[in-house]
């Protein structure tokens, strides 16, 4: 496949907004993401004083806003549709990696639920089973919908929140190793994963005790802090004693 710009190059990566094929030269990064040249995230800061801005606006103290993204021509329907197949609305979405969590989460269930015939967790882990089947259709459509609407989505939006954790630790390529450790050392027959599901409670408890840790460590939100001094617009009538101290003088 080619580039859609420069057809006689060949495609060195694909844009996350709307799958087109790029070469080098049309790729443009953004927090480690590629993104072509109609859709690559650009910040907006605001430079001018809006219309009903006082004398003293400054524009350097006002905060910038979120930068947006241009629509992108998806299917909040096709994306529920798709979200019915496990990992395919996220992967319709351009989230490939929360797509490849999805399939292997659900992969993960089911092997649960035929290691734990006849025992007490099986309710629970057809309930979670359950659950998860539903989320997957209604988190594709409102992110479809996110995207629709110009709004920018993350990679692990819906998922967790990139906002409070800022060191952004790599949760899917270290759910994927464990997973394929533990398929290939009962492949090999080292470790039998009936024995391994027998422990699955554990995943609940690392996952709890995760968004603990991280609720816990996040910091607190200031408080809006008063005006500072020099932000303050100087009174009419003490406009009125400088220039009488000037006219005296």
């Amino acid at each position: 496949m080619n580039c859609y710009l420069h057809p006689e190059t060949p495609a060195a990566a694909f844009c996350r907004s709307c799958g087109r094929p790029l070469c080098t030269l049309c790729q443009r990064p953004y927090e480690g993401t590629i993104y072509c040249q109609d859709h690559v995230p650009m910040p907006n800061y605001q430079t001018q004083a809006p219309p009903n801005a006082s004398a003293a606006y400054n524009p350097y103290a006002q905060s910038a806003p979120a930068p947006t993204v241009a629509p992108s021509n998806t299917s909040p329907g096709l994306a529920f549709f798709l979200g019915w197949i496990p990992g395919v609305g996220a992967i319709y979405n351009g989230q490939y990696l929360k797509g490849l969590v999805h399939a292997v989460i659900f992969g993960l269930l089911i092997s649960l639920l035929n290691s734990a015939d006849n025992t007490s967790g099986q309710p629970l882990l057809v309930m979670m089973l359950v659950g998860f089947i539903f989320y997957m259709p209604f988190e594709a459509y409102h992110t479809a919908k996110k995207r629709l609407m110009g709004v920018r989505t993350e990679e692990w939006s819906s998922l967790l929140s990139q906002n409070r954790y800022t060191g952004r630790a790599p949760i899917g390529p270290v759910l994927l190793i464990l997973v394929g450790v533990l398929f290939l050392l009962d492949s090999l027959h080292v470790l039998e994963f009936r024995q391994v599901g027998r422990f699955w409670p554990l995943i609940l408890i690392l996952v709890g005790a995760y968004m603990l840790y991280a609720r816990v460590s996040s910091p607190a939100p200031l408080s809006n802090p008063g005006p500072r001094p020099s932000d303050i617009p100087p009174s009419s009538d003490s406009s009125n004693e400088l220039m009488g101290t000037g006219h005296e003088q």
